[in-house]
Formats: C-alpha cells, structure tokens, sequence
C-alpha cells in the first residue's frame, strides 16, 4: 500500500500498477456480483422472469442513489488528496468530516424520497401491472439501507484516495461475496424471493460500511473521521459538491439515457432491438468499467502532487494513463470488431437475437477507439480540482449530444434502429475530441504557470 509518502517519491509506473490493479478487480468483482444477483432472482421457480423484469425496473434509481455517493466521495477524495499534497492534513481531515456528515443527510432524504414516491417512479421507468409487486418488494427493502450504501461507495474513496487500494478493493470484495452468499439463502431457502435478495444486498452493503468506517477511525488511515471535522461548513463543502457534479451526472443521467433509448429502439424495432440494446449495454460496462477502475488508480497520483506542485510527476503520471488508457479501449474495440458474435454470445443463446445484436455492437461500439483518451482526460479534469470543465464534459457527451442524437438521426435516417445505435459513436468522437482539446489547452497552460512561479522564486 502507497502511503503519502511514496505518492510523491515511488516511480509513477510502479505506482499505477499497484494502485490500479485493485481498483480493477474491484470494478469487476462488482459487475460479476450484479450479474449472479440478476442469474439467482431470473431462477425462482415459476416467477423468475417476471421478478427479473420488476428488479431490472429498479436498477435506474439504484443508479441514482449510488450516484449520490459519487457526488460527495469523488467530490471529496481529490479535494483531500490534493490538500494532503500541500501538508495541510487539517484540511483534509475537515473534508472527510464533512462528507461522512453530508452523506448521512442524503441517506436521510433519499430514504424517505424513495419510501414516498417509489410507485410513481417505477411506474416512469416501465415497470408493469404484472412486474410493480416485485420491483416495489425489492426496492422497499434496499431503500432502508441507504445509508449503507452511502457510507460503502461514497467514504471508500477516502481509503483509494491515501493510497490503500488494497483495503479500498477489499470494500467490494466483502460486499459482493457477502451478497452472493446470502442470496440463494434468502431468496430460495427461506423463501423470501426478490425481498430476500434486496435484504442479502442491503446486509452486504451494511457490513461494507462497517469495514469502511472502522479502517477510516483506526490507527493505518491519514485521514480519520473525528467529531469536531462533522459539522458542515460551506467553505469545505461547497467545493466538494462543484467537483462531484460531473460524476454524479455521469453516473446519475445513465438512468435518463435508460429510458431514451429503450423508448426510442422499442418505437423503431421492438422487443428484439431492445434486448439488444441489454447486450450493448453489457458489452459497454465490460469496457467501461476496468478504465474507471484505471482512472480511479490514477487519481491518488495526480491529485497528492498536484497539490505538492510536482507537475512533473503530473505530467508522468497523466501520459502513462493516457497510454494504458488507449491501449486497454483499442483492445476491446477490436475484439467487438472482429468478434462480434462471441461478445454478444455471452449473454444470450437465441440465434436470432445474437445475429441482430453482431452487427449492432459494431455500430455502437464504432468509435471505441476514443473512449480511452476521453476518459483519461475526463477524469484528470476531476483529479486536479478543475469542477468547472469536468462538469461541462460530463453533459456534453450524454445530455448535449447523445440524447438529441437519439431522437434527431431516426428523423434522417431510413433505418431508424441503425440510427439510434448510431448516435452512439457519434457522440463518442465529438466528446472525445472536445475534451482532448480542452485538456490539451488546460494542462498546458497549467504548466505554463508552473514555470513561470518557478522563475519568479529562483
């Protein structure tokens, strides 16, 4: 585990590795939990389906209550890190006290918000008179561990953001071993079906936070939570609000593009094209979710000698990034490429569906290639305090173009489903572009300055 210390002095490379690694495995360890949950809920006998379809229903608004917790944590590691970087360990501590307290108000209202108008909301996100049972069954339950999960995603930051990606990786590892064990155990022996897996899902998440709290008040963590840091102060908080925004739109409009894109394809192709649009969206996490795993490696890096103003090892660390970054995306764009069926193959085995989703997933997946640059340069926006572009960028790529996409192309195109794939890609390389250029200006200019202070100091 990297400590303080070595973020400043270790060699980048070996640093990356041995940050990046963990982050990595925990990303996939999560997408691997969420798919055996799904696998236990589709296998209750003679409901199964239709219990699959009502759980499916409540994922957008667990979506948003994760990214709640992206808002405050991802928000407040980098502010922390950075504040570390400087010496100022008063401050960093003053963050981690605020966070821990303004997540606790979040949990709060998200709890009663979702307690309060959970019909409606799955009702808007196409749940069914024959699946809202089960998807208010499953989703009652995981709202009262909100708090939970507030406390597991969101403060398990503060663990990646010192250095202890180990420990950080050993949050999911614990939740999702925990969930995948009880379930069958609830679900099935107990008979408790989808309540039963929200109730091994929230007791999962419970002893997560738990692991979180306990390292973050114990004698290995930097940064520890202390009564007299929990009051809120505008000063500390705000600021970590403005630097969460872009994850937290990131994550939170995913349940927004759910809905458009399942509206639109169910318009143009029907069921086929939406259970393709499934297996898109699978593929995208397994390309996804490594590279935030990446990036999250990254961040500790970036942030703690930003503040200690080593731009060198900010511009190492940046470029390596950027390198494994492309690489990783240039990989999987030619797998989709040139395997297309194998891909679409691990999710389903009805011969009709693989064949319409093959050619799909080239379509979507058509500029893959950029996704690496994107999210390299996104996410050090974020890593260097920079709220502003990183928040422009965050709706640039979903709100500003996707969206619109989605509904403009079909008006122009003959094949209409083709061109609701299609806004994909597009979206993809305008973003990508927009934000390499901005960065590239950003960075520059940033290191500018940093000479010019130096000069001014010699």
């Amino acid at each position: 585990m990297a400590d303080n210390n070595t973020l400043g002095t270790e060699k980048i490379g070996k640093l990356l590795l041995n940050l990046a690694l963990p982050a990595i495995t925990a990303q996939i360890i999560n997408l691997l939990y969420n798919l055996v949950d799904r696998i236990y809920i589709g296998h209750i006998p003679e409901i199964g389906s239709a219990a699959l379809t009502g759980v499916g229903v409540t994922f957008p608004i667990i979506m948003i209550v994760s990214a709640f917790s992206s808002l405050v944590g991802m928000g407040g590691a980098p502010q922390a890190s950075i504040m570390m970087g400087r010496k100022d360990h008063r401050g960093a501590l003053k963050v981690v006290g605020n966070c821990v307290s303004f997540l606790t108000i979040i949990a709060v209202l998200l709890t009663a918000a979702i307690l309060i108008f959970k019909r409606d909301l799955l009702m808007l996100f196409g749940a069914s008179e024959n699946t809202i049972g089960y998807a208010e069954d499953y989703l009652t339950i995981y709202a009262l561990g909100t708090i939970f999960v507030q406390y597991a995603l969101g403060l398990n930051m503060f663990i990646t953001c010192q250095g202890f990606a180990k420990t950080s990786m050993l949050t999911v590892l614990i939740g999702a071993v925990l969930n995948i064990i009880l379930d069958p155990i609830f679900i099935f022996g107990f008979g408790m079906g989808v309540q039963g897996a929200a109730l091994a899902t929230i007791l999962s998440q419970a002893v997560s936070a738990v692991w979180v709290v306990k390292f973050l008040c114990g004698k290995k963590t930097t940064l520890k939570i202390k009564r007299e840091n929990l009051r809120l102060q505008k000063e500390i908080i705000l600021p970590v609000l403005a630097l969460g925004v872009s994850p937290f739109i990131m994550q939170s409009t995913e349940s927004l593009l759910f809905v458009c894109l399942n509206s639109s394809l169910q318009r143009y192709g029907g069921d086929i094209a939406v259970g393709a649009m499934t297996i898109l969206s699978s593929v995208m996490q397994l390309a996804t979710l490594p590279l935030q795993g990446l990036t999250q490696g990254a961040q500790p890096i970036v942030s703690y000698n930003f503040g200690a103003q080593k731009l060198d090892r900010v511009k190492k660390a940046f470029q390596l990034l950027l390198l494994s970054a492309m690489a990783f995306s240039t990989a999987i764009w030619l797998g989709v490429m040139l395997l297309p069926r194998a891909f679409a193959g691990l999710f389903t085995n009805d011969t009709a569906l693989i064949d319409y989703t093959a050619g799909s997933l080239r379509v979507y997946f058509a500029a893959g290639l950029v996704m690496g640059a994107q999210m390299a340069c996104q996410q050090t926006f974020i890593a260097l305090g920079n709220a502003k572009s990183s928040v422009f960028l965050a709706l640039l790529r979903k709100v500003i173009l996707l969206i619109p996409l989605i509904y403009i192309l079909p008006l122009f195109l003959e094949d209409q489903v083709f061109a609701v794939f299609l806004a994909e890609p597009i979206a993809d390389t305008l973003a990508a572009a927009t934000t390499v250029t901005m960065f590239t200006v950003s960075f520059k200019k940033l290191m500018k300055n940093q000479k010019a202070a130096d000069a001014a100091t010699t």
